[in-house]
């Protein structure tokens, strides 16, 4: 519970477990990487393998948003998860592929992009929850994405747009955004009536997924700052 004023507002589950985790999300706002994309400074090589890495990510993160469409408990989940597949198949892949054809990376490249290992790692535990998983551990373990990006990307559009880095001034702009935003607190909200409804052996496995997916996206970002690939 927190006080505003004279307002008593009762934490939800994705308030409890952000300030569980505070530590690894303060940690990824400060990231190398994410403060070289605020201030133009990330190297292009940098980029680049984040973008190749994300695209098939979000191949698979697609995936595991369909199955939250056949686990979803009403109807109304059921279109949000359904919108939210179209979104990245037909809107965010799109965009990737634009970003890469403007560095110079084919969309043949990108198709026959390999995961590295953080990425398949990752990849692979959401695609696990997604099958094994019920619907409130699922969601959890998507939302750290989701709202991690939102956050990313409010961040540096408060500090301002980098001048001479027109990709890194788009990106922030396309995660800043109201619809960014929309997205983000709507999955929170899902997430938060899934905890309501669950008892406390789903609500266990729901931190579980959540805390290991904030872990997860902190990886990320220093995979692509590390240019990991596997070992020849």
């Amino acid at each position: 519970m927190c006080i505003r004023g004279n307002e008593v507002k009762t934490m939800t589950f994705c308030d409890r477990i952000e300030v569980e985790s505070l530590a690894q999300r303060e940690a990824m706002m400060r990231h190398p990487f994410v403060l070289g994309i605020g201030d133009g400074s990330l190297s292009e090589a940098r980029f680049k393998h984040f973008m190749t890495q994300d695209y098939v990510y979000l191949i698979d993160y697609a995936r595991c948003l369909a199955m939250g469409t056949v686990k979803a408990p009403d109807l109304g989940t059921m279109s949000w998860f359904a919108g939210a597949v179209d979104h990245i198949l037909n809107t965010e892949m799109e965009l990737h592929r634009s970003y890469c054809a403007d560095l110079g990376i084919s969309t043949n490249e990108l198709e026959a992009t390999r995961h590295a290992p953080t990425t398949y790692s990752y990849t692979s535990y959401l695609l696990r929850v997604a099958q094994i998983g019920s619907f409130g551990e699922l969601i959890a373990a998507l939302v750290p994405c989701i709202w991690g990006y939102w956050k990313v990307g409010e961040m540096l559009a408060d500090v301002g747009e980098p001048q001479d880095a027109p990709h890194y001034a788009e990106w922030i702009r396309m995660y800043a955004g109201d619809e960014s935003r929309t997205v983000a607190l709507e999955a929170r909200s899902i997430c938060d009536q899934a905890a309501e409804d669950a008892g406390q052996s789903e609500l266990d496995a729901m931190r579980e997924a959540y805390i290991t997916c904030t872990r997860y996206e902190r990886a990320f970002w220093q995979m692509a700052w590390d240019l990991e690939e596997w070992p020849a």
